[in-house]
This record gives structure tokens, sequence and C-alpha cells, in this order.
């Protein structure tokens, strides 16, 4: 093989440009993430109850969830909670590689079972199920100036104008609201209802039955009868919205044509549908929501997007509310990934001063040079085949792979130079000789690297999660490299490498005196 590129040096060029190209290309793909997904995948479960009790909760909801999650595929354990306002939240844990939406598949068809077993106001109001992720990527706030704005008008403002156009982003798993929009509360007198001979029960279903969208139809529509020449659309009460809609609903019909209205024995208002949270910064009300991440997400262009949308969102708030991110992680991944790229480049820099320092030779210097590129960012191509991401590890795993992608260039440049010195070759023919004495050496030197680093990749759980990115990267760098050393740089070495002409300055001279007497 080294002698087909040997002898057509500018396919050689053509391939390396071409790998070259297609890491480049995977860079712009790949996610970038502060750190590769080493928790196992998780599904949570997620049912409310109104008026119920964290007990009640936990015996008419969660326990009979749990009872039927048994026989769920990869399913390591489980973990519920059921709490005081009515809500209940079941996460369970899967094997490392489970396919989480598979898993979200099994525990929807267990959860169907269920179902008839669980109270009706339960099922009414839906239960959810979906893949937990407890990161999250950013919390994004509004906080006024306005001081008759409180925590829940706020809340009810994230609610109603920002939280779907943010879900609705290409990237965002979830958004989850630290709190809850308005809703209309109505406060039931006991000793009222008791004088009127009522319920809280019968209240309820008078809500029910009277708060209904009715579909009233239209005039004349199909089929009608011959000569109808018109048709309307008749409108009919819908839903209620305010308070005095609500007070109207008639409890009870007297036979003496009174009525008992529901503001006779409530207090109705517009208020908070739930009371939990009440979130202050410096002694200020705000309300926000944390963003989720989805899976192989770029978190930089998640959050990016986020803060443009949130921008364009904001055009809609009232006076003097604005928003901020109390917490950001893309800040950390940003710095961290950024020292990681200054190191790559200083370890560049660092490789090529060493290399000219040791083979006193630029033209020598610049082929192994020219291959640490081609085989940096052909490592991204195959972290993209990979289904890796652009974190920390796999760019500490690029950073080490310097010092060993060069190493093969360096013994191919070194024994040209050697042979071309020794029996005054001319560089083609030098190139074949020398090719054909170390080919087997490069295979085997990289195949003594592969049994190194391959089997770190072969661990399972979480500590086979870290290290896998790390140890496969520094694998791929080291093929890639391998196959250059046995095409790309022999080219390189047939084209560029000339006999020295002259003698070494006086540095260098000073420089190998000084090597020669301390080795």
């Amino acid at each position: 093989m080294p002698r087909f590129f040997i002898d057509r040096p500018i396919f050689a060029w053509v391939l390396a440009i071409l790998i070259t190209l297609a890491g480049t290309a995977a860079i712009f793909q790949l996610p970038v993430s502060a750190y590769p997904p080493i928790a196992p995948p998780q599904v949570a479960i997620n049912a409310s109850y109104p008026g119920a009790s964290a007990e009640v909760v936990e015996k008419t909801v969660t326990s009979v969830i749990e009872q039927q999650l048994t026989g769920v595929n990869n399913l390591i354990y489980f973990d519920s909670t059921s709490r005081s306002n009515g809500t209940a939240r079941i996460t369970l844990t899967f094997q490392g590689g489970t396919d989480p939406d598979i898993a979200v598949v099994q525990v929807q068809n267990r959860l169907s079972v269920a179902e008839p077993r669980l109270p009706r106001e339960v099922v009414q109001n839906g239960i959810t199920v979906a893949k937990a992720n407890n990161d999250f990527l950013m919390v994004v706030a509004l906080k006024s100036t306005d001081t008759g704005l409180d925590t829940y008008a706020l809340n009810n403002l994230i609610s109603a104008q920002a939280l779907d156009p943010i879900r609705r982003l290409p990237g965002v798993g979830d958004a989850r609201l630290f709190g809850a929009g308005y809703a209309m509360r109505i406060w039931l007198d006991p000793d009222k209802l008791r004088g009127y001979d009522l319920s809280a029960a019968d209240a309820l279903e008078a809500v029910r039955s009277q708060n209904v969208q009715i579909a009233a139809g239209s005039i004349g529509a199909e089929p009608a009868m011959p000569g109808q020449g018109f048709t309307a659309s008749v409108s009919a009460a819908s839903r209620f919205t305010s308070a005095e809609q609500f007070g109207d609903i008639i409890l009870r019909a007297n036979p003496d044509g009174s009525h008992v209205r529901l503001k006779d024995v409530a207090r109705i208002d517009l208020g908070a549908e739930s009371y939990g949270h009440d979130v202050h910064i410096d002694g200020e009300p705000i309300a926000g929501f944390a963003i989720q991440l989805a899976p192989d997400a770029n978190a930089l262009q998640v959050a990016e997007a986020v803060r443009a949308k949130m921008d364009e969102v904001q055009r809609y708030f009232p006076p003097g509310v604005s928003w901020f991110t109390p917490y950001d992680s893309t800040q950390f991944i940003r710095i961290s990934i950024e020292e990681v790229v200054f190191t790559l480049l200083e370890a560049v820099v660092l490789v090529f001063l060493v290399i000219l320092l040791f083979l006193q030779n630029l033209r020598a210097t610049l082929i192994p040079t020219l291959v640490v590129p081609v085989a940096l960012t052909s490592a991204f191509a195959g972290m993209y085949l990979a289904g890796f991401s652009i974190n920390v590890l796999s760019l500490f795993g690029l950073v080490l792979a310097i010092g060993l992608v060069v190493d093969d260039a360096i013994v191919v440049v070194e024994n040209v130079e050697r042979i071309m010195t020794e029996e005054g070759l001319p560089p083609k023919e030098a190139a074949r000789k020398a090719m054909d004495q170390i080919t087997g050496a490069v295979i085997a030197m990289t195949l003594v690297l592969a049994a190194v680093f391959i089997p770190m990749a072969l661990v399972s759980g979480s500590v086979g999660a870290i290290y896998r990115q790390f140890s496969l990267t520094i694998a791929i760098s080291m093929a890639i490299s391998a196959f250059m050393a046995l095409s790309f740089t022999p080219a390189l070495c047939a084209t560029l490498l000339k006999a020295p002409d002259h003698e070494p300055n006086w540095l260098l001279r000073g420089f190998n005196r000084f090597h020669l007497q301390t080795t």
C-alpha cells in the first residue's frame, strides 16, 4: 500500500483532504455537553389527585401503579414520592444501554393496566409518562420592578406566554415550571352548605355539569328543507372565564322559584392553581422554570435558542417585567471546552517545536505537522459515527492523542532521512525502501496501542460510560494516524524531503553536543 501512494501523491493529498473535511463537518453536527451520559436511563410517571392527602395518594394512586411495574424489561428499581398537595411521582431506573423510548412505551403499556383501578379524578387530570432527566440545562426567571406583580402573577405570565414556545424549540426535552398558573379558586363555606342542606359533592357536580362547552350547531345546514336560502351558525355559552360567571352557577332550584347559587355558599376568586412555591431572590418575588436538554442535543445551541426566544417573547410582557438566568450550566461547558481547546492548540505548537528541535529540518518537521490535523479532525468523524459528543473527556483524549499520532509520522520521516543520508538515494526511492522496512512496525505499534485503549471501552456500567469516549477517541485517532503513516506520510516524504546540503547552525550544534553529553 505505501508504494501505491508514493507513486500517486496527488491521490494521497485528495484522500487526506476528504478525511479532514469529513471530520470538520462532523464537528458542527456533534452534540456538546460537559460530560458523556453516565447515569442509567430513567422514566418518570406523574399523577395528580386534587385535594387528596399524601396518605390517600399513596394508597389509591402510587401503590396501585407500582403493582403493575414489576414486569417491565431491564428495570433495575423504582422509587416513588407522594406529596400532600395531591401529586405523585414514580421514577423508574433502567439498565445502562436501554433505549429510553422503548422504556417509555413499556411503562405506558403497564400503566394502562392500572388505570381502571385509579380514582376517576386522577385519570381525568391525566397521567404523564416521560423520559426523566434530573439535570437542568438552565433556569430562566422573570422579575418585575412593579411591586403589584407577585410570584403567582409572574408564574401565570410564564405559563401563558413563555412555556409553550420554549418547549417547542429543537433540543429542548422539557421545561418545568416552578409553580403554577392562575386558576379559579372556589372556597366553600361548610356552615352555609349545611344551612342549605347541600354538600361539597353537590357543588362540585354543579360546576362540572354547568361549566361546559356546548356545540350548538347551525340553522339551515344540510340536510335542509327545500328552498333554504341561508345558513347561520349558532353561538352558545362556553366555559366560564370570570368569578361572576362561576358565582351564578345554580346549585339547587326550589319549588317556589328561588335558587341557591354557588356564590351563596362560597367565596370565588382568581388565584394560583397551587400555593406550594413562593420564590424570591434578594427579597424580590420572581418566577422561574427549568429547561431540560433532549438526548443528543447540543447544549450550547439550545441555550442560545432559548435566549433568543426569551428576547422575542419579552416584547409581549407587561412593562417592567424582564427575564434573567440565575443558573446556566452552559457557562461551565463553554469554559471547560475553551480551556481544553486552548490546551489542544498549545500541545500542537509544543509538538511542532519539539520535532523541529530534534529533526532540525523544517521540511521534515512540516510532514508530521500536516498529519496531526488530519488525524485529529478525522477523530471527530469517528466520534459522530459512534454517537459520541464533544465533551471534556473526549477532548482530553484528543489532547493525549496528539503525542501519539505524530509518532508514526516521525518514524517514517526519520527512516526516510536516514536512508537518504546513509545510502544517498533520492527521496522517492528512499521512501519506498523505508516503508518496506517499517510497515510492519507501524502496524504492530498501532495494534499494541489499540490493545491498551479498546478494552477500556468494553467496561460496563458507569465506569465504562466515563472511559468509553476517552479511550475510543484515542483509538480512532491512532487508527487514522497509522493509515496516514502508510499513505499520506510516505507520499509527503517522496515529494517534500531533500537531501541535507548544509551543516546545522551554531545553536543546533550546541544542542546536539548537550544532548549527546546528557545521553
